[in-house]
């Protein structure tokens, strides 16, 4: 009845404490506020698209639907995953992609400069709070900004390219609290290494990784993207960090003006279906030995395990503080003999800034050779692509079998300290006894 108080009403009407995840999520889809397990429309900010999952899947799916682009301006395309390939099929896939994208007045449109997570953050197409999806499982690398951000496949795609929205489930909270600093020669994709170990590449399945506490607050954004980045090696929906001082300057060094940033923030009392605790002083540094990245123990467990290749790159594992890491390792010394040492950059700019603080110099000095800013390697591509039977250690996120190149050959894992370390030594090797 109109005037009657129903206490259980005004308990409903009683806004509950969400995750940063939940309040994006809430925001896109037009309620005061979503609980995991519901299944909400949400309106999409920005679809990210690349040169493999781009155009040349969705141009006769568009076509089957008889629609266009809901909105050019919310679609940024990138290619990264055929650049320096002359094969027929990747200059085929290359030019597809660039005359898709002439066509339209896309929100961006970037080609040939580097990885699609590294280039879209650094061309300020994000920004806290935005609700975000990517033709890429890696797509959760944005995250680090503060974005919900999540890989999505073709038809999926199509249904944002229509539409503009997209079904989600709201996903549980998977809290990641790192406490304390790393030590010198440690980093954050020891970190991500050892989560991936502790709870297995699908322990986060279907949640949201939010990663809090002092270890990350103390990383800068290059370090905070790797988090982010191989959240989906745990299975999780998303990866997140929560902005702040570090992610508002970052962001406005790329042209991005963050007045919000206190808005996305988790609630303190927020319910998440799971925390965990790495303290950041007594971690090692780390190696995932093949074939899975939660084949993850610390290095000395691997020591000594010859290789025949050594490889900076990919989005993981190749901004400039991932090189940055590595010039420290090998600077003044040389790879060891029957080595080879690759160092693929992960923008045009990153390879830029590397080479104007001599970092790339330092590198090259030390044996290696620079490739392209491209996916390369990682997806096994390129002069860096591992043969037959052949032992590679990598900064990239994945190790799976086949995915650096012949299907006999082996990947192990780590930060680009213990790549840069092991490429000294002609063997897996402890970083900081080069420290």
């Amino acid at each position: 009845m109109p005037g009657k108080h129903n206490d259980n009403d005004a308990a409903r009407q009683t806004p509950m404490s969400m995750t940063l995840a939940e309040k994006i999520i809430a925001r896109a889809s037009g309620r005061e506020r979503v609980r995991p397990g519901e299944i909400v429309t949400c309106e999409v900010d920005l679809a990210m698209m690349h040169d493999s999952s781009g155009p040349r899947r969705q141009i006769p799916k568009l076509a089957e639907l008889g629609v266009d682009v809901w909105d050019a301006a919310k679609v940024v395309l990138i290619t990264d995953h055929f650049v320096g390939e002359r094969d027929e099929l990747s200059i085929e896939i290359q030019s597809l992609t660039r005359d898709w994208a002439a066509k339209r007045n896309l929100g961006g449109y970037h080609e040939a400069q580097g990885i699609c997570h590294v280039v879209l953050p650094e061309r300020g197409h994000l920004a806290p709070g935005m609700f975000v999806v990517g033709g890429d499982s890696h797509s959760t690398t944005g995250g680090a900004f503060g974005c919900f951000m999540t890989g999505i496949g073709a038809t999926d795609m199509a249904g944002v390219l229509a539409t503009g929205s997209i079904w989600v489930r709201v996903p549980q909270t998977l809290r990641v609290r790192v406490d304390g600093v790393l030590g010198d020669g440690v980093a954050a994709k020891d970190v991500i290494l050892a989560i991936c170990h502790r709870i297995g590449i699908n322990g986060a399945n279907y949640m949201t990784a939010e990663y809090t506490g002092s270890g990350v607050a103390a990383m800068v954004m290059d370090e905070r993207m790797v988090l982010a980045n191989m959240a989906v090696e745990l299975g999780a929906k998303c990866g997140i960090v929560a902005p702040d001082d570090v992610t508002c300057a970052w962001l406005a060094g790329v042209g991005v003006d963050v007045a919000d940033a206190q808005t996305w923030q988790s609630d303190d009392d927020a319910p998440v279906a799971r925390e965990i605790v790495v303290d950041a002083a007594e971690l090692a540094p780390q190696v995932a030995a093949p074939h899975s990245p939660e084949n993850s123990a610390p290095v000395n467990a691997h020591a000594g395990t010859p290789i025949d290749q050594a490889y900076i790159g990919a989005c993981t594992g190749a901004k400039l503080d991932d090189l940055r890491m590595a010039a420290r390792i090998v600077d003044g010394r040389r790879i060891a003999e029957g080595v080879r040492f690759f160092v693929a950059p992960a923008s045009v700019r990153i390879n830029e800034e590397a080479e104007r603080e001599g970092v790339l110099d330092t590198l090259r000095a030390a044996g290696a050779a620079i490739l392209p800013s491209a996916c390369g390697a990682c997806i096994g591509l390129g002069p860096a692509r591992l043969g037959a039977g052949e032992v590679g250690i990598s900064s990239s996120s994945r190790n799976f079998q086949g995915r650096m190149g012949d299907a006999s050959s082996q990947t192990y894992l780590s930060s680009p300290y213990t790549v840069a370390a092991t490429a000294l030594a002609g063997h897996i090797a402890d970083p900081r006894d080069y420290l």
